[in-house]
């Protein structure tokens, strides 16, 4: 029996190895151990094999918290909206939430800023083409769109062509490197935001105290102080997207998570008495 060569030897110890997705992650946990990549790096790997999974749907602010100006009002009616929401992109709507004909730039409205010039205001010189995506879309396909188009909004639309929320390019960012905050954005994060009959989205960070508020639940808050702490401790370890606890009359799935924390969780109500008040409530 011969012995193997030098060169076959190497080519034995370099030769490419099959590996999934999974295998790959776990890799690179390893290496944040063994302090090849830092924490952060981590984290931001992660978050671009998620927006690859991730959809639309799993993202977008909902129709019942978009912020939108109608096509009749005057600049004096839109400047009060503009300051008060912090936004810098508007959707333009006809009659109803489904009419949208348009986006309009809040620095397009500089231009208006004297009294001569608002009486010759005309949203129609202003107004961009509104970009309409299913929520089905992935969302590494959007960002891909984003960049190629470069708009930052995309109105989001069911299967039925209603429009069903909307998103930015900054939403499918934030699935990446985290939140990015603002000036605004302190006094303006929503921590829980209904999707539907029984099912909304909620932070990982929503304290405790507040989701007990607004569900009329009752968790502790002795040991953890945020919805993602309660949730982590009933797996028994840092979930990864797609895991599901139940807990009380309450499913949750992570949607999004890091190695380091859960990002954002859907929250489904299971029927009950009590549960069926607060639908009512709500």
């Amino acid at each position: 029996m011969s012995t193997p060569s030098f060169f076959g030897c190497l080519q034995q110890l370099f030769k490419p190895k099959k590996i999934d997705r999974a295998g790959l992650l776990q890799q690179l946990r390893d290496a944040q151990k063994a302090g090849i990549i830092d924490m952060d790096a981590l984290a931001m790997i992660e978050g671009v094999f998620q927006v690859s999974e991730m959809r639309v749907r799993d993202i977008m602010v909902p129709r019942s918290h978009m912020v939108v100006v109608q096509k009749d009002m005057g600049v004096e009616d839109m400047l009060p909206i503009v300051a008060n929401s912090g936004h810098s992109r508007f959707p333009v709507i006809d009659e109803s939430m489904d009419e949208i004909i348009g986006i309009l730039l809040a620095k397009d409205l500089s231009h208006y800023s004297d009294e001569q010039s608002r009486k010759n205001f005309e949203l129609k010189d202003i107004l961009r083409t509104a970009v309409f995506v299913p929520e089905s879309k992935r969302l590494n396909v959007l960002l891909k769109d984003f960049r190629a188009s470069r708009n930052h909004m995309a109105i989001v639309v069911d299967e039925y062509s209603g429009v069903s929320g909307l998103v930015t390019i900054e939403d499918v960012l934030e699935q990446i490197v985290g939140e990015i905050d603002d000036e605004h954005d302190a006094a303006d994060i929503i921590n829980i935001r209904r999707h539907g009959y029984r099912r909304y989205s909620v932070r990982g960070l929503t304290p405790i105290t507040e989701f007990n508020q607004y569900f009329g639940s009752h968790f502790s808050n002795d040991k953890f102080d945020t919805i993602a702490g309660l949730v982590t401790h009933e797996l028994g370890h840092l979930p990864e997207r797609g895991e599901e606890v139940t807990i009380d009359n309450f499913q949750f799935k992570v949607v999004s998570a890091s190695s380091r924390r859960i990002n954002s969780l859907q929250v489904t109500l299971l029927a009950d008495d009590k549960t069926d008040e607060l639908q009512d409530a709500v």
